[in-house]
């Protein structure tokens, strides 16, 4: 469909009955863009409509940046839209295609914000490439969370609290890899220190199956989250693959106070100042002849055990 065509009722899109009925008169044009559809659904015809703002150059990680800033993020995908839809987070706009809006409209009805329903082709030209997910939703970041407030709530596993405190640690997969195993093993935060990469960039998002949004994430140094555990009664783990360090299969429990694991970058591991600060340092005991495992698999091994 060329942008410049006048909009097109959604019913002559969708394959059978349409989700909702379109008629000329309830048609409210913006700059011949936009046809209001339903109460807060619009049919896009024009990747250029100032409204898909949200979406635009998505592939450039710097100019992602300076527009989203630390205002909103970008959910891409099924599965992540909808756990977005189910978070507390404020969704600013979700952008789908008919296909998708068919199968997700109803997990999506109680949402307020503008829904946009584009062709396939409308929405490629928005975000830059073929969204073959076929839905991508806009939403404001979660607040800032301070360590103190981590402290202040109930540990998830009854117990003690659990962080996964992560340095320099800069790869979105690998952060949205350790979020979806820190959220499915009860961790209590993702802390990161100020080298780390954004966890909600929309790859970091994706990659946590949106799981991010719902783990609190702290800001701080290595080296003062290692204090305040100490300060409650609590150990600091330092995850490296040296030959010295303890087999974390055979540390006890400990005190019930407060653990963080810490967890370096790929390549260079944690620094000498995090190996020497923390409490012990700790391998998983690999039987192969294998020099060491990913982050995201290390995490995830990490938050097993000490579930």
């Amino acid at each position: 469909m060329d942008v410049a065509d006048d909009v097109v009722p959604l019913e002559s899109v969708v394959h059978g009955p349409s989700p909702f009925v379109v008629s000329h008169t309830d048609q409210t044009n913006v700059s011949g863009h936009t046809g209001r559809v339903s109460g807060n659904i619009f049919d896009i015809s024009d990747p250029l409509d100032p409204r898909l703002a949200d979406y635009r150059h998505l592939r450039d990680a710097d100019i992602r940046r300076s527009v989203e800033g630390d205002e909103f993020l970008i959910a891409e995908g099924v599965a992540v839209v909808q756990r977005l839809a189910v978070s507390s987070l404020e969704i600013r706009s979700v952008l789908l295609t008919p296909k998708r809006w068919e199968s997700m409209g109803a997990s999506l009805s109680h949402l307020n914000c503008p829904i946009y329903v584009a062709e396939p082709e409308i929405v490629a030209g928005t975000a830059g490439f073929n969204l073959h997910r076929g839905v991508i939703a806009s939403a404001r970041r979660p607040r800032p969370l301070h360590l103190d407030a981590v402290f202040d709530r109930p540990p998830l596993n009854g117990t003690r609290h659990r962080l996964a405190v992560l340095e320099g640690v800069n790869d979105h997969e690998n952060l949205g890899a350790i979020a979806r195993a820190a959220r499915a093993f009860g961790i209590d935060a993702l802390v990161l220190d100020p080298r780390c990469a954004d966890p909600y960039y929309r790859r970091a998002v994706r990659v946590s199956m949106g799981e991010i949004l719902f783990l609190p994430v702290v800001r701080a140094e290595v080296r003062d989250v290692v204090d305040a555990c100490a300060a409650r009664g609590g150990q600091s783990w330092a995850l490296t693959p040296r030959g010295d360090a303890e087999d974390i299969m055979r540390i006890g429990p400990g005190s019930f106070g407060p653990l963080a694991l810490l967890f370096g970058a790929e390549g260079p591991g944690l620094s000498d100042a995090s190996l020497l600060a923390a409490t012990r340092c700790v391998r998983i005991p690999i039987v192969a002849d294998v020099d060491s495992l990913n982050v995201g698999h290390a995490t995830a091994v990490a938050f097993a055990i000490t579930a």
